[in-house]
């Protein structure tokens, strides 16, 4: 995993559209969260604590991002994945908002926002990581 030092560092490749496009796409709170990195409050959103079988995809482009059988319950108030559906789907950023670092998680199909990942949390996963996704950034396709 390579993680990108800042936002302004290059997006090749992501789908690209002017705010006004993505505002006339998504609703106010999707906008919020997806193109401004904004934050849902947990236990609030429709993925937290389901389930359901399928593949979660971004809510912005429809890229498929996460799958199910890699998602478990953190007891967090958000989804909670060990790990994504291949390492090209997502990107990372450091992330030094609100006095601390985390790393920041984006869709690499069209640079929304999804969330952040932790390290080291103990948690009985096959990778020790906690990708912690916002729903709202999130659409889940269930399996037939």
């Amino acid at each position: 995993m390579s993680v990108v030092n800042s936002m302004t560092n290059s997006t090749e490749g992501a789908l690209s559209k002017t705010d006004e496009q993505w505002r006339e796409e998504l609703t106010a709170e999707e906008f919020a969260v997806l193109r401004q990195a904004g934050t849902e409050r947990p236990f609030t959103g429709e993925y937290w604590d389901t389930a359901t079988s399928g593949v979660y995809a971004c809510r912005a482009c429809g890229a498929e991002l996460f799958t199910s059988r890699e998602k478990f319950s953190s007891h967090c108030g958000w989804p909670s994945f060990f790990a994504p559906l291949a390492e090209d789907t997502v990107r990372y950023l450091h992330d030094k908002t609100l006095g601390m670092e985390r790393i920041e998680v984006r869709c690499t199909a069209c640079d929304s926002h999804l969330g952040h990942l932790f390290k080291g949390e103990g948690y009985d996963t096959p990778t020790d990581e906690r990708f912690c996704i916002n729903s709202i950034s999130l659409r889940l396709l269930q399996d037939p």
